[in-house]
């Protein structure tokens, strides 16, 4: 298995960005010390949900700072950026962490209407864009005489300079919220990253997953290097006792919860509509299904469970909702020490 860190670092607070953005870097850098392989950076606007905000000008900062660890985006919001523009800024980053990018892709945010409205666009239209932004973007990185006329971009330009540092250009994974999205990414033979989900709900939909890859014409051995580039995604906050895990898990899933439900209720227009009578909260909201928390031996029986479902990548995220700096540090030292050893091998 290989691990991620998925850098999801909320701040409550304005004044307090630039600390924040400060500790993340230097949680990013304790990553790369203990032996995670890749670090996932994402993106979100206007609401402090992500102090960095832009994961492409923050990963330049990443690619500095670190040696080995993989950059991967988890996701660039593709509705908010000119694919040509973001083109240029990827394959940059791509030669300053001498090819070490991997492209997450996805619309954006299916909740924060107001992120759009803050880019002059809407929620439907950044849906829409998707599959256009990915084409041409593609385009840009590997084509000469560029032209491309299609629905949302019309544009020709004699080609990219620079081209990016991997050949033909860095691997792109594509976010997958629901099913139906993952069954198409694996007709289309590509790999996914998927979001937080029960351990029943995995097994399903890796099944799935399968059966289109097979149906989607790859060889068996395209099908192993597409699955070797899935990855799911969980929390993590590795301690000295199942007692205080589950603590430190449920006050930070709190306190994460609350920051983005009161940023949709002030900043999208209608508030945030509650969920119809009966539905069940999204297993991200719950700590069993969100969180790897506990003592080594109960993070990695977790992890064994996941494995043994076809997970073989995982972003885990080591600050869920500003969890304290000291026990941050610990709880990824723990983990380096204690259960990254054990499935580093397999």
């Amino acid at each position: 298995m290989r691990f991620g860190s998925f850098v999801f670092s909320i701040s409550a607070d304005q004044i307090a960005d630039h600390d924040v953005i400060a500790q993340t870097l230097s949680e990013i850098e304790l990553a790369e010390e203990v032996g995670f392989d890749a670090v996932w950076l994402t993106e979100h606007h206007f609401d402090g949900a992500v102090a960095y905000a832009d994961p492409v000008v923050f990963g330049a900062a990443v690619a500095a700072r670190t040696k080995r660890v993989l950059i991967g985006f988890a996701v660039v919001e593709m509705a908010l950026h000119h694919p040509v523009r973001l083109a240029v800024q990827t394959s940059l980053l791509d030669h300053l962490s001498n090819g070490r990018l991997i492209m997450g892709t996805g619309r954006g945010s299916a909740f924060n209407e107001y992120e759009y409205i803050g880019y002059g666009i809407t929620l439907e239209q950044g849906r829409e864009m998707l599959d256009e932004a990915e084409e041409l973007l593609i385009k840009a990185w590997t084509g000469k005489d560029v032209v491309h006329k299609g629905r949302f971009w019309d544009l020709s330009f004699p080609g990219l300079r620079p081209q990016p540092y991997q050949k033909p250009h860095p691997p792109i994974v594509r976010a997958c919220i629901s099913e139906d999205s993952m069954v198409a990414m694996g007709k289309a033979g590509r790999p996914v990253l998927i979001g937080v989900q029960t351990l029943d709900t995995l097994k399903r939909r890796f099944g799935l997953y399968q059966e289109a890859l097979e149906n989607s014409g790859l060889s068996e051995v395209d099908i192993e290097k597409t699955k070797d580039q899935t990855w799911a995604q969980r929390a993590l906050f590795v301690c000295d006792s199942d007692q205080e895990g589950l603590e430190v898990a449920e006050a930070g899933l709190a306190r994460y919860k609350a920051h983005l439900l009161d940023a949709r209720v002030r900043f999208n227009p209608g508030g945030a509509p509650p969920p119809p009578p009966g539905t069940p909260p999204p297993a991200g909201e719950m700590v069993e299904h969100a969180f790897l928390a506990g003592t080594p031996a109960t993070v990695s029986g977790k992890m064994e469970e996941l494995r043994d479902l076809g997970v073989r990548n995982m972003l885990l995220n080591p600050n869920v909702g500003q969890i304290p700096s000291k026990q941050v540090e610990k709880s990824l030292r723990m983990f380096g020490e204690q259960v990254l050893p054990r499935f580093k091998d397999e």
